[in-house]
């Protein structure tokens, strides 16, 4: 999948990263001539310098291949600016923006973009998630606060000890996508065996986090 990625300051570094290490094609637009030289070296990919609310510079980032379009420039203008000629001009089919001040989450979405991320909304979450309880981690939001993705390790005792993933009750919209086991990735079939200690990351409904939490954290009663 063709990616453009307009902001190269730390989020966009390591979504690039991210979806490099995942084999899609990147292509990154950033205005400092200096961070550009940067991010193509270590990167090794395609660094437009300019600014990504003008078409030429979208047009040398080659926008009308790309299959998904992503702001995440410190400045909230800018990536609703770029977001919207993207989707008007060049029909990018996926757009998604940053929203820096959570105050403008709701105009960003209103105004036509596919998916608004706001890096405060998400800390904020992760704050009150760890309050409630400092076992199971909100890794990220998805499809406008929807959905989540969370992070869960195995208790000692755990309940789930020995058993296969697909005798687990689980609701039905949730999935686990992978388990980190000794700094070791297994992703995970039907017949994947869970052990304590196993560090289980799932995608579910956010009404649904705390089911998660009481099926992963269950341990045996003696």
């Amino acid at each position: 999948m063709k990616v453009v990625i307009m902001g190269g300051g730390k989020l966009g570094y390591y979504l690039s990263q991210s979806l490099l290490d995942k084999e899609h094609e990147i292509s990154l637009i950033e205005k400092d001539k200096i961070k550009c030289e940067k991010l193509a070296n270590e990167l090794g990919i395609e660094v437009i310098c300019g600014d990504g609310t003008e078409i030429q510079s979208l047009t040398d980032a080659d926008i009308v291949k790309a299959d998904c379009f992503i702001a995440v420039t410190g400045r909230d203008q800018d990536n609703l600016v770029a977001s919207q000629l993207v989707k008007k001009r060049f029909m990018v089919k996926k757009v998604i923006a940053r929203a820096n001040n959570p105050r403008n989450l709701e105009a960003i979405k209103e105004l036509g973009v596919d998916d608004v991320v706001s890096s405060t909304e998400i800390i904020t979450n992760m704050i009150e998630q760890e309050i409630d309880s400092t076992e199971l981690q909100l890794l990220a939001s998805l499809n406008k606060g929807k959905a989540s993705i969370c992070s869960v390790t195995l208790p000692s005792h755990s309940a789930l000890e020995g058993k296969a993933i697909k005798t687990i009750h689980m609701p039905d919209s949730s999935l686990i996508v992978s388990i980190l086991r000794d700094d070791r990735l297994i992703i995970p079939q039907g017949d994947t065996i869970l052990f304590s200690g196993d560090n289980v990351v799932a995608i579910c409904n956010s009404s649904e986090q705390n089911k998660i939490k009481k099926t992963f954290l269950k341990v045996h009663e003696d």
